[in-house]
């Protein structure tokens, strides 16, 4: 048996660093000569459950941003597309029959309002309605001579120095008259009207029934120049009396008055209509 030196140290096999077992033990497990695999740790499986759970939230949170985005974006396209594709004649088209049921719309609410007004103003619609009678009334009257009259027009006087005017000559310039507007007249003191006769011979004259002398004396209403031209033209009234030895004169005014009244004449057969 052999002495151990006392003075020489003991040598000690040097333990594997942790980083070279470590290694070694991957490259075991690449190479397949480590056996199996070891299960992950509790630490490992934490953190990948944290990762995967934050990933899920940002992908949500990103998912409702882009889907509200996308939303508002087709709301907004909805509103707007159908006017910024159309044409300027297009939009001026648009406008146009915008203001064209504004206006009907107006129209129609002043017709309403109108409407409305007539309606509920019974007393506005009973004098209108009583003025219009008395107008309708008034024209009347003077139409079959009952009322007097006033107005534009002129005074005739028919001279006949040797009686040669006969009831057709007079006749004739009542005719003639009327045929150039006269709206009323009267002959001497008689009222013309719608049924007047002129009777008798010539210098012996009647009108209705009444007499009349010369110089005949027309005061007529109307439009005196009009008036005057009819009596003028060739082979008319004022030609017919000059032939006749007579003369015509005529005095165009703005004011003349007619205030011969014609009775009115009593209906035998007719009588007023009960509706």
């Amino acid at each position: 048996m052999t002495d151990q030196d006392p003075a020489r140290p003991e040598r000690k096999t040097p333990e594997p660093d942790a980083a070279e077992t470590e290694t070694e033990t991957e490259t075991d497990a690449e190479d397949g000569t480590a056996g199996e695999a070891r299960p992950p740790s509790v630490w490992h499986q934490l953190r990948h459950g944290r990762r995967d759970r934050l990933a899920a939230a940002l992908i949500g949170v990103l998912t409702l941003l882009l889907g509200f985005a996308f939303a508002v974006q087709v709301r907004s396209n909805d509103g707007g597309d159908d006017y910024d594709r159309a044409r300027e004649e297009d939009l001026v088209s648009i406008l146009d029959d915008v203001n064209s049921r504004e206006d009907r719309l107006r129209q129609q609410i002043s017709e309403q309002r109108t409407a409305l007004e007539q309606l509920t103003d019974t007393d506005s619609q009973s004098a209108a309605a009583l003025a219009e009678a008395q107008q309708r009334a008034t024209e009347l009257g003077i139409l079959n001579g009952s009322l007097a009259a006033q107005g534009q027009g002129l005074t005739m006087t028919l001279t006949d120095p040797a009686g040669e005017i006969t009831p057709a000559i007079l006749l004739n310039a009542v005719q003639e008259l009327r045929g150039a507007g006269a709206e009323t007249m009267q002959v001497d003191d008689v009222r013309i009207g719608v049924s007047s006769a002129v009777t008798g011979t010539a210098g012996a004259l009647s009108i209705d029934g009444q007499a009349v002398t010369a110089p005949y004396v027309f005061v007529v209403i109307g439009e005196p120049q009009v008036l005057a031209t009819a009596m003028d033209i060739p082979g008319g009234v004022s030609a017919t009396v000059r032939r006749e030895g007579g003369d015509v004169r005529i005095v165009q005014s703005d004011q003349v008055v007619v205030d011969a009244l014609r009775p009115l004449d009593e209906p035998q057969y007719a009588d007023p209509d009960g509706n």
